[in-house]
C-alpha cells in the first residue's frame, strides 16, 4: 500500500486560533497540550496529523524503544541510564517526529506499559513492555474523542504530559522512561463534555465552528479535491511553505530559553486571571509559558502585552465559571479591556527592568502567527 502524504498544515483554510495553539505547543511542549472542541468536519484530526508531519527531525538513541534524548541524563529511560553507568556509548540516529493515535478503547496497561513480574521473580531481570506513552515520547500524542475515554486514562495522560515522565511500579519493582510529548485532544461537545477537573488540566483549549465565509468554503473544497486527486502532487505544491514553517518552529524552539519576562508581566497575568475569577494557579503558569512561546515565535527575547493577550485567549475560556446550561463566553474586546486595566494596576517597572526591556533585541521581523 503506497505511503500517502498527510494533508499539509499550511494548506488548512482558516481556523487560525487552532493552528496557533498547535504551533505554540510544538515550540514548547512544556505548555501542556491543547484540547480542540468542535463540530464534525472542522479539520481537527487533519490539523494534528499535519503538524506532526512538518515538525523538525529529532536525534534519538538508535536502539532504544523510548526514543531517548542522549543530550542529557534527564531525557533517558532506566535502560539507557544503566548502559551509561556501565560505560557504554549510546548510538544515535535522526528520526521524524512520530504521530501516535490513542484508541478510545485503550486500557491503563496499554497506555503506561507493563512490567513482567514473573520474569523479574524467576530470573531477576527487569523487563518492561512499552505502552503508548513510550511510543509518543518526543512526538505528538493524538487522542480523538477524549471525552469518551475513561477518566482514569485521561488522568494518566495529563499527568504524564505535565511531569514529562512515566513511572510504572508493580510488586516493589519500578521502571521509568521520559514521556515528553505534544498532547492534542479533540472532542465533539454534542457527545458529552469533560469533567471540569479534567478540562482545567488541558493547558489550552480551542472551540471550533464551521467556516461560514463562502469564499473560504470554496477554497476548502477545491484544496481537498486537489489533494484526493493527487496527494503527492498537492504535497509538493505546498512543500516550500511546509519547509519554511518547519524551519521557523525549529528557530523558535532554539530561541525559547532566551525569552525573559518581568515582575510586572507576572503581576499583569495574575490580575487578569483574578479579574475573571479563575480558580487555582494553573492558568497563570500556562499563560506565561504560552506567552513566552509566542514571543519566541515572533522573534523576540521578551514578552509583551500582545503575547499575554493571545495566550489568555487560549488559556481562559474553558476555565471560566458558568452556570448549568450556560456557555462560557469571552470576547476579544472584553479580554483586551481587562488586560489594559491589569497593566495599569501592575507595579511600575524599575529603571533597571526598563533598561533590560529596551535592550532586548528582535531576532527576526515580527510576524503574525496566522498563516
Amino acid at each position: 500500500m503506497p505511503n500517502i502524504r498527510p494533508y499539509p498544515f499550511t494548506a488548512i483554510v482558516g481556523q487560525e486560533r487552532m493552528k496557533r495553539a498547535l504551533i505554540l505547543n510544538a515550540i514548547s511542549n512544556g505548555i501542556g497540550g491543547v484540547l480542540i472542541r468542535g463540530e464534525r468536519g472542522t479539520a481537527k484530526s487533519t490539523a494534528a496529523r499535519a503538524l506532526a508531519a512538518l515538525l523538525p527531525e529529532i536525534e534519538v538513541v538508535a536502539d532504544c524503544p523510548f526514543a531517548c534524548d542522549s543530550g542529557g541524563v534527564d531525557g533517558l529511560c532506566d535502560n539507557c541510564r544503566d548502559r551509561l553507568a556501565r560505560g557504554e556509548k549510546l548510538p544515535t540516529t535522526p528520526r521524524r517526529t512520530r504521530f501516535v493515535d490513542l484508541p478510545v478503547s485503550a486500557t491503563e496497561d496499554r497506555v503506561v506499559g507493563t512490567l513482567d513480574i514473573e520474569r523479574a521473580i524467576q530470573k531477576g531481570e527487569r523487563h518492561f513492555e512499552p505502552g503508548v506513552l513510550a511510543a509518543a515520547n518526543r512526538g505528538l500524542l493524538y487522542v480523538d474523542e477524549v471525552n469518551l475515554l475513561d477518566d482514569h486514562v485521561v488522568d494518566l495522560l495529563l499527568d504524564s504530559a505535565a511531569m514529562g515522565v512515566n513511572v510504572v511500579e508493580r510488586e516493589g519493582i519500578s521502571f521509568s522512561h521520559p514521556a515528553r510529548f505534544i498532547l492534542v485532544g479533540t472532542m465533539n461537545p454534542e457527545e458529552g463534555d469533560l469533567r471540569p477537573q479534567l478540562l482545567d488540566r488541558f493547558a489550552l483549549c480551542v472551540d471550533m465552528r464551521g467556516i461560514v465565509d463562502p469564499r473560504q468554503r470554496v477554497a476548502i473544497v477545491e484544496r481537498r479535491v486537489a489533494y484526493e486527486t493527487d496527494p503527492e502532487g498537492f504535497y509538493q505544491e505546498w512543500l516550500p511553505r511546509e519547509q519554511q514553517l518547519s524551519q521557523e518552529i525549529a528557530q523558535a524552539r532554539s530561541r525559547l530559553p532566551q525569552v525573559t519576562h518581568s515582575q510586572r508581566d507576572l503581576y499583569t497575568i495574575a490580575q487578569l486571571t483574578t479579574s475573571f475569577k479563575v480558580d487555582g494557579h494553573r492558568a497563570d503558569i500556562v499563560i506565561l509559558k504560552t506567552a513566552r512561546a509566542h514571543a519566541a515565535w515572533a522573534g523576540r527575547t521578551g514578552i509583551n502585552d500582545q503575547d499575554i493577550l493571545l495566550a489568555a485567549e487560549l488559556t481562559l475560556p474553558h476555565r471560566l465559571k458558568r452556570q448549568p446550561f450556560e456557555e462560557a463566553a469571552m470576547d476579544a474586546g472584553q479580554l483586551e479591556e481587562r488586560l489594559r486595566k491589569s497593566r495599569v494596576e501592575a507595579p511600575a517597572e524599575t529603571t533597571a527592568q526598563q533598561q533590560v526591556k529596551s535592550e532586548q533585541t528582535v531576532v527576526s521581523p515580527k510576524k503574525a502567527i496566522s498563516r
